[in-house]
């Protein structure tokens, strides 16, 4: 009885050592590895930057938007946009057309 005890231990040693290589292995080289959060961090910055590029994007069209409130409406921002959008000029006005 002894004897088969100790194949028992020994099995159940191995099974655990086998579990524990395999979780070990998936934390260094699976899909949800350090590899993978050094790479989601690079992507984090990466995205940052970008936030910080778009949000200064915002601002700029946020403080155009306020120029063109009725409450206090800018002359040179009105006269610029009525005539992009009514593409209307003065008799003495060169117009120069630009790929936008």
């Amino acid at each position: 009885m002894k004897i088969r005890g100790n194949k028992l231990d020994l099995a159940v040693t191995i099974g655990c050592i086998a579990l524990l290589g395999f979780f070990a292995w998936h934390g260094f080289q699976g899909p949800r590895s350090y590899h993978y959060l050094a790479v989601q961090q690079e992507k984090l910055l990466k995205l940052d930057a970008e936030l910080g590029s778009e949000s200064a994007k915002k601002q700029g069209l946020e403080a155009k938007v306020a120029l063109m409130r009725p409450e206090s409406v800018d002359p040179d921002m009105l006269e610029e946009l009525a005539r992009s959008q009514l593409e209307m000029s003065r008799r003495n006005e060169l117009i120069v057309l630009t790929n936008q």
